[in-house]
């Protein structure tokens, strides 16, 4: 096996493409940490400290944002505007035969398109959580109070950001390895890990060695079970039938069709946040307004939501739909039956055809519940064991580490499918 990984990384040295693809991806992610570390002037960084440890989903949100909310950055607010606006995308295909035809049956040219809606939809996003955050901001004391024109350039400035953040994910996706948006996210992720770590050892207190070795433990059974589910399939038969052509028999082969237990990856983990997400930041805003009815009402959302059984319920239903969801908009089986039929194939003891799109429907949803159920469950481990420990971090720790496990895995594939092409 060390012999395969020194051979595949002698490959990705001496090919000329795929080295320009790993350093490309490399140099967006430079330009991306420079960005995230340009501060919008006049923060209370004191506030900003107290108020980022006593807010969870603000801290979820500095996950997405790169690090970038951490220190209120031009790139504060990160990718969420453009993962919010793919979420709206997703849901309105669901209702909209065009769009669903677009994404799934117009091939790659379709699916371009649909996702420069997604990036129209970005921009108005963008525009509304700047001016969004940077109000719930100075109602806390962290930014200064501010005339309209140095509200508007903030506001500008922020969106901006955004807007080339997500030009730097899509670049990364076109000319790079992976996905752009995902690496972005786990880019701001890594970035943390060594003032995460400067700061357990400052803190480190030799009574608590053994709730130490249990988190190690539970990260590593987490890591372990994400690889497992992440790589296991169901393989199906499929058989291509005998054709004559001349003198020629073509066909009679057997191969199988792989269905992976998790479809989705870490997007449901992704969409199910970034919903979670924005129910908090409106509520907190409202938490403060004149209006005696709006602020009981937000008061009481932002309670409720607190509630970390309420929030675990609420997260790991999400994940779960979104597994679901996520998996009937990436997998058709209607469509891949036509395939199967017009290429001459077929899965033995099925009928071509509708019976065919039944019985992998059926397949895909016993299968999806496995992945949605695992996916949910780690969604929510780290909230029981923040209930047990009392540790705030570990919830942000644990969703983080399940994106970095699933990103690292989707690059390492395409990186081994990309050397593989080149060995043939």
């Amino acid at each position: 096996m060390f012999d395969t990984f020194i051979r595949k990384l002698k490959l990705i040295v001496t090919d000329e493409t795929l080295r320009d693809r790993v350093l490309f991806v490399l140099g967006a992610l430079v330009v991306f940490r420079l960005l995230a570390a340009i501060p919008i002037p006049g923060i209370n960084v004191a506030a900003l400290e107290n108020f980022l440890g006593n807010n969870q989903f603000l801290g979820l949100l500095n996950v997405f944002s790169g690090g970038g909310f951490s220190n209120l950055s031009i790139m504060m607010i990160g990718v969420s505007p453009f993962i919010t606006a793919s979420i709206i995308m997703q849901l309105v295909s669901v209702l909209s035969p065009a769009l669903k035809a677009m994404y799934q049956e117009e091939g790659d040219s379709g699916r371009m398109r649909f996702t420069q809606y997604s990036r129209y939809l970005t921009v108005p996003l963008a525009f509304i959580q700047a001016f969004g955050f940077l109000v719930l901001l100075r109602q806390n004391g962290i930014v200064p109070e501010m005339d309209f024109m140095h509200t508007l350039t903030n506001v500008i400035v922020i969106a901006a950001g955004a807007i080339l953040l997500m030009w730097i994910g899509e670049l990364i996706t076109e000319f790079g390895v992976g996905n752009g948006i995902s690496l972005l996210i786990f880019a701001g992720i890594v970035a943390g890990i060594p003032s995460a770590v400067s700061q357990f050892i400052f803190s480190f207190d030799i009574s608590q060695l053994p709730a130490y070795i249990g988190f190690a433990a539970v990260a590593l059974v987490i890591t372990a079970g994400v690889v497992f589910v992440t790589e296991a399939e169901r393989p199906i038969p499929v058989t291509y039938a005998r054709r004559v052509r001349g003198m020629k028999v073509m066909g009679g082969v057997s191969t199988y069709l792989p269905l992976r237990v998790n479809q989705a990856g870490v997007m449901p983990i992704i969409f199910a946040l970034s919903i979670l997400l924005f129910p908090q930041m409106i509520a907190t805003f409202l938490a403060k307004s004149s209006i005696a009815l709006v602020a009981t009402v937000a008061s009481w959302v932002v309670s409720v939501l607190a509630n970390q059984w309420i929030y675990g319920a609420l997260y790991f239903g999400m994940v779960f739909l979104f597994t679901y969801f996520y998996t009937a908009i990436t997998f058709e089986p209607t469509q891949i039956a036509k395939n199967l039929q017009k290429n001459g194939a077929f899965i033995p003891g099925v009928r071509p055809g509708g019976t065919t799109s039944e019985y992998l429907g059926n397949i895909i949803t016993r299968i999806t519940l496995v992945g949605a159920l695992f996916l949910g469950f780690l969604a929510v481990l780290p909230l029981i064991l923040q209930g047990v420990t009392g540790i705030t971090a570990v919830t942000i720790g644990g969703t983080a580490l399940l994106i970095v496990v699933s990103v690292v895995l989707d690059v390492v594939k395409k990186i081994d499918a990309q050397t593989s092409i080149r060995e043939y």
